[in-house]
């Protein structure tokens, strides 16, 4: 093989701008012999961030590719947070036959009891590569777990089968109180139940923990055992006579109060009716027999009501006049997003003076307050996404990894996209190499990038009300060293 002297003076050049850099900061990267990123650390562009208030979401969303119907995890709540103001969180969902089909008391049939219940979402794992930085397993509770609830079970007053679009902003109006109970929250604790068995003894069993609020026998036999037959024959039928049931959560101690998460993707919640009626061979005889009324996504809506109240909160300040503040705020379920933006970024090129390659970019947020502590625990993840030309949210290509489901993702999305809370550096940080090199080449236009909290354990667009938490930031003006910021490692390219 043969080199030009050219050739060979480009190399020479090229080894001395991967060498040349000699600024030893270290903030939000993984200084690994294995990681090391080579070029000129640029890390004084100016980066802003302004706290607005996120887009409404839907609690009910269709199924989508790979994707099911519903939320894989639902809020109920209050809570009382002296920075962030008031929170509550509020269900609504649709009561289904047993079997899906028609159903029957049978003969003579008189109720025992009637209980709503609701299991609560179990702990998630956490992805191996950052269970170092918040731990092994992710509780789906938030807040204060000694605070005491009064959890109220209503009517609903429409058909909430006929609903559409299912907004965390609409409120459904319910009426007859079906039962009520004042409860601790105990996501980890399971419940023993007796289990009845026709012509048989009842057996205790272990029914994990769950929420079990006793209703109105007397209302429950109105309303549901003393409908016909026809109503009985579809969800359909029974849907438009019974409606569906409202659940609420308030708040009764002094206490900060909390956001439970249940789950209604599977077949432990339920309207359980527990009755007796006439044996179908032998009329003396009576039969116990326990009737569970499915709530599930899968079967009839399931939705969340989500309010915010920031009144006399700096965050009203910010949302009323909007300015370069130190700190800004992140709120999760439609609370608060940050607009951040590069005002110079393109100007970049101008600036050196030359064409360049960014080898990495990072951007990353610092907790203001890195305190992290109960009840108001800093969210384990964010998301980062832009907005195109339409005003619709779309991923970043470092996170636009193509699969069988997205043939169209960007091949540079090869790293980690990050985003994840690192408990020893009080910070996030993101890989977006790509998206700040096609904004600095005119590639792309930025029409707007935003954070926000998200699961843990899926990486969510819209801000569904899958997952609790706040965080108080620094902006890229905040005179303490914990601020927002990019660094950019970079070498010039000439050609």
């Amino acid at each position: 093989m043969k080199f030009s002297k050219l050739d060979l003076l480009t190399l020479l050049i090229s080894l001395f701008l991967f060498s040349s850099c000699k600024d030893s900061s270290t903030i939000g990267l993984d200084i690994n012999p294995a990681n090391a990123v080579s070029g000129i650390l640029l890390d004084t562009v100016t980066v802003t961030s302004r706290t607005e208030l996120d887009d409404p979401a839907s609690t009910y969303p269709p199924a989508t590719t790979g994707s099911a119907v519903g939320l894989v995890r639902y809020p109920l709540g209050q809570m009382a947070d002296p920075i962030f103001g008031s929170t509550t969180a509020n269900l609504a969902m649709a009561v289904n036959l047993p079997g899906g089909a028609g159903y029957s008391f049978g003969t003579a049939a008189e109720i025992d009891s009637a209980v709503l219940v609701m299991p609560y979402a179990t702990n998630t794992a956490v992805p191996t590569s950052v269970q170092a930085t918040i731990g092994s397993q992710l509780a789906q509770f938030y807040g204060d777990s000694t605070s005491t609830f009064n959890v109220r079970v209503t009517q609903l007053n429409t058909n909430l089968s006929t609903q559409t679009g299912f907004l965390n902003t609409t409120d459904y109006p319910s009426t007859d109180l079906l039962g009520s109970a004042t409860i601790t929250p105990r996501p980890g604790s399971s419940v023993r139940v007796l289990r009845v068995i026709p012509g048989a003894v009842d057996t205790a069993y272990n029914a994990g923990p769950q929420v079990r609020i006793k209703l109105s026998t007397a209302l429950i036999k109105s309303k549901i055992m003393a409908l016909d037959s026809a109503t009985l024959s579809t969800n359909a039928n029974l849907a438009a006579a019974f409606k569906g049931l409202k659940v609420t959560a308030s708040l009764v101690s002094g206490k900060p109060g909390a956001v439970m998460f249940f789950n209604f993707t599977g077949s432990n919640s339920n309207l359980e009716i527990y009755y007796k009626k006439q044996n179908t061979t032998t009329a003396t005889l009576r039969d116990t027999v326990a009737a569970m009324f499915p709530i599930s996504v899968s079967s009839g809506p399931v939705a969340a009501t989500v309010k915010h109240d920031y009144t006399n909160t700096a965050i009203a300040t910010q949302l009323k006049t909007p300015a370069d503040y130190a700190v800004t705020y992140l709120q999760a379920m439609s609370g608060v997003r940050n607009k951040i933006t590069f005002p110079y970024l393109k100007n970049l090129k101008a600036s050196i003076g030359t064409k360049i390659v960014i080898n990495k970019a990072e951007l990353v947020i610092d907790i203001s307050d890195p305190a992290d502590s109960i009840p108001f625990k800093i969210p384990p993840r964010l998301s980062l996404y832009r907005l195109d030309l339409a005003k619709q949210r779309q991923n970043l290509p470092d996170n636009n990894v193509a699969s069988q489901n997205n043939p169209t993702g960007d091949p540079r999305a090869l790293l980690p996209f990050g985003g994840f809370y690192d408990k020893t550096k009080k910070s996030y940080t993101f890989v977006v190499t790509s998206y700040i090199q096609d904004i600095v080449d005119g590639k792309t236009v930025d029409y707007g990038t935003y954070l926000a909290p998200t699961a843990t354990t899926e990486f969510n667009l819209l801000p569904y009300a899958t997952s609790a938490g706040r965080a108080v930031i620094g902006s890229f003006n905040n005179p303490a060293s914990r601020k927002i910021r990019l660094n950019i490692y970079y070498v010039k390219n000439p050609n």
